[in-house]
C-alpha cells in the first residue's frame, strides 16, 4: 500500500512538471533562434537592428529638451502622438498640443543636462514597426535652484514616415534618498 502511495505521489509530481513545460512558449527571433519563455510574449520578440536615423533624431529631441526648445524639431513628430510618462500620466493628442504641454513642463526648469548611456534603433520584424530605445540620466534644476536627477529609459516608435507617434518613459531616482 505504501509503495502504491509513493508511486502515485511521484506520478503526480511528474504531471505538474509536464504542465509547467507545456505552458512555456517558444518564439523565434529575427535570427531564427528559439526563445523559451514561461510567459506569453504579447508584443514581439522578433527584432532586428533598425534605422540609425531614428536614433539620431531621438538624440536631437533629447538635446532639444536640454536646450529648452522643444519646437526645434517639430517635424520629427506625426500629426498625432500618444505619450505615456513616468509619473503614470498619459496623453493622446495632436503633436502641437503634446509639444506645447512638454514645453510648459520644461519651462519650469532653469536647466536640464542629459547624459546618454545607450541608444539603439530596432525594428519589430513581425509588426513592421520601427523603434528607438534610449537609456540615460537627466539632471534638472528648477527655478528655485533645486537639483534633481533621474535615470531615464524611453522607448519611441517611428511611423512609416519616420515620425514619432508613440512614446513610453520610465524613470528611477538618480541618487538614493538622503537618510534623516
Amino acid at each position: 500500500m505504501l509503495t502504491l502511495a509513493v508511486l502515485a505521489f511521484l506520478l503526480s509530481c511528474n504531471q505538474k512538471n509536464a504542465s509547467k513545460v507545456a505552458s512555456t512558449s517558444s518564439v523565434k527571433d529575427s535570427m531564427g533562434m528559439a526563445i523559451q519563455s514561461p510567459y506569453p510574449i504579447l508584443y514581439s520578440s522578433n527584432f532586428t537592428m533598425g534605422n540609425p536615423k531614428n536614433a539620431e533624431n531621438l538624440l536631437m529631441l533629447w538635446k532639444d529638451w536640454d536646450d529648452g526648445n522643444l519646437l526645434a524639431h517639430r517635424n520629427f513628430f506625426a500629426d498625432s502622438v500618444t505619450m505615456f510618462f513616468a509619473d503614470g500620466s498619459s496623453m493622446h493628442s495632436s503633436s502641437d498640443s503634446a509639444l506645447a504641454h512638454a514645453q510648459r513642463e520644461r519651462n519650469n526648469l532653469t536647466s536640464s543636462v542629459s547624459t546618454i548611456n545607450a541608444i539603439i534603433p530596432v525594428k519589430s520584424v513581425d509588426k513592421n514597426e520601427n523603434w528607438a530605445l534610449i537609456w540615460g540620466k537627466e539632471v534638472d534644476t528648477d527655478k528655485k535652484g533645486k537639483k534633481d536627477s533621474a535615470y531615464v529609459q524611453e522607448t519611441w516608435r517611428f511611423n512609416k514616415d519616420g515620425k514619432v507617434d508613440l512614446f513610453y518613459q520610465f524613470k528611477a531616482a538618480g541618487s538614493p534618498p538622503k537618510k534623516s
